[in-house]
């Protein structure tokens, strides 16, 4: 091959690639625009939202019993006000059940000093395996709290210890650095109360606490955060729960519960073996295995999201904690792909084949790479004149017009029907934010998503320790 050749052969490739990466911008850039129109009509054609003193009277005798599951790892700085605000939750019957899976600091302590708590026994039926459990531990002023410390085995398999210990037909997985608002439990148990026999499993939102007062286990006062990293979660966390969790649910293909907020019917839990030891996406991955025991057993079902409960958490504020829990959630993300690949648009498992996995496979398997390379190479190609000016300015609005749009739509979406921001300043600071997250933070995240890459195809399984600040007192 002559020189001539070789460079016609490099264009040709080069064309090609750019092509491709248009081609799976265009793909992600069709989803989003699904999921907007999903939510919007999901919104739109919902009932009026009950209060929750409506819900009460009208659910509260029949409401079923509850397991509070909350893996604590190193939670020494938001444990105990967590735990407070789990117990004081308006719910007629629950439990809250901590699993204390091996802290190194004084996660337990913290519980043992703050609740009194003494050892006791508790016999439990061990179905799903876990490490060892070294104590049980209750308050003797109520039955209501208790404390499993067990050896450590990752967050998965600490909710499995859980699901052992636990007695009722519900659980509810709780992150130990969340807070949940008083009627969060009675709101996600209403689509098991109205539709027991389908309903498998409930998520709710998830919103970032940073800045936002908490007194006595409540958040009193919502704040939005003080720092541009939590700031630029808001607006991800808003796009991700209200657009494209409520637009999948509405099609009953919802892929993911939140590991933060979360609710599960144990029978239906246990019998697909539980949360995977070692997953790096325990909450993906047993949504898909839900799914593939329903479908597989011909049964009728629902996993369900819902926007109004509400579960408060705290997120990253520094760039080194923020890119160990992104490249974590690509990780996982890429494990539950691929474990259950035999599902991916297989028309046996109908739209969770087809749309659920195509959706993952366009979006997490694909996208990062996709556009981590169009940022260096359609530059490139555009100065070495291979592609012209149009293309170049094609792809730039496709990349970052059409994000700043669907950022803007969710905050709309936001404000019609949720409007958990009701000042006119925070809905312009969560406007702008928006707008600047797609010029450098976006790019960033697909950076610490090609990590997440690196990390699974070198079989790693760190978790990455996630430092806490502490929630924010009354003054």
């Amino acid at each position: 091959m002559n020189e001539v050749d070789f460079i016609a052969l490099a264009i040709t490739i080069g064309r090609g690639a750019a092509w491709v990466i248009v081609f799976v911008a265009l793909a992600q850039s069709a989803i989003y625009v699904f999921q907007l129109i999903a939510a919007a009509i999901a919104l739109a054609s919902r009932p009026p939202v009950a209060r929750s003193a409506v819900l009460w009277h009208r659910y509260s005798e029949v409401a079923p019993p509850i397991a509070l599951i909350v893996p604590a790892f190193n939670e020494q700085a938001n444990v105990v006000e967590s735990v407070r605000s789990l117990m004081a939750l308006e719910y007629p019957n629950y439990e809250v059940l901590v699993v204390n899976d091996g802290s190194k600091d004084d996660t337990l302590q913290c519980l043992i000093d703050a609740f009194g708590l003494e050892p006791v026994e508790r016999a439990y039926e061990a179905k799903l395996e876990h490490e060892e459990i070294r104590g049980i531990y209750s308050a003797p002023s109520s039955d209501r709290l208790i404390v499993v410390d067990k050896f450590n085995g990752g967050k998965a398999d600490a909710q499995n210890a859980g699901i052992n210990v636990s007695r009722a037909p519900l659980f509810c997985i709780i992150d130990g650095d969340s807070v949940l608002e008083a009627d969060a439990l009675i709101r996600a148990a209403q689509p098991y109360i109205e539709d027991p026999i389908r309903t498998v499993a409930v998520g709710g939102t998830i919103r970032i606490v940073n800045n936002s007062v908490v007194d006595n286990g409540r958040v009193t006062q919502i704040r939005l955060p003080n720092k541009i990293l939590p700031l630029f979660q808001v607006v991800e966390y808003l796009r991700a729960f209200l657009m494209a969790r409520l637009a999948w649910s509405h099609i009953n293909t919802l892929m993911l519960v939140s590991g933060a907020f979360g609710m599960f019917r144990r029978r239906e839990a246990v019998a697909v073996g539980g949360y995977t030891k070692g997953s790096a996406g325990e909450d993906l991955d047993i949504v898909i295995k839900l799914h593939r025991y329903m479908i597989d057993n011909k049964r009728r079902y629902r996993i369900v999201f819902i926007p109004e409960p509400v579960c408060w958490t705290e997120a990253p504020e520094s760039l080194a904690v923020l890119s160990r829990q992104r490249a974590r959630w690509q990780r996982g993300a890429l494990e539950a792909f691929f474990r259950y690949r035999h599902m991916a648009l297989n028309p046996r498992y109908g739209r969770v084949g087809i749309l659920g996995f195509g959706q993952m496979l366009i979006v997490d398997v694909l996208g990062p790479i996709a556009e981590v390379i169009g940022y260096f190479l359609v530059p490139l190609l555009w100065l070495l004149g291979v592609l012209d000016t149009d293309f170049l300015l094609a792809y730039t609005a496709l990349v970052f017009v059409f994000g700043v749009f669907v950022s803007v739509a969710s905050l709309v979406l936001e404000e019609v029907e949720i409007r958990r921001f009701p000042r006119a300043r925070d809905l312009a600071v969560l406007t702008a934010a928006a707008v600047l997250e797609n010029f450098g933070y976006r790019q960033l995240n697909n950076f610490w998503r090609i990590k997440g890459y690196w990390q699974y195809i070198r079989s790693e399984n760190d978790w990455g320790e996630m430092t806490r600040t502490g929630f924010t007192p009354k003054d």
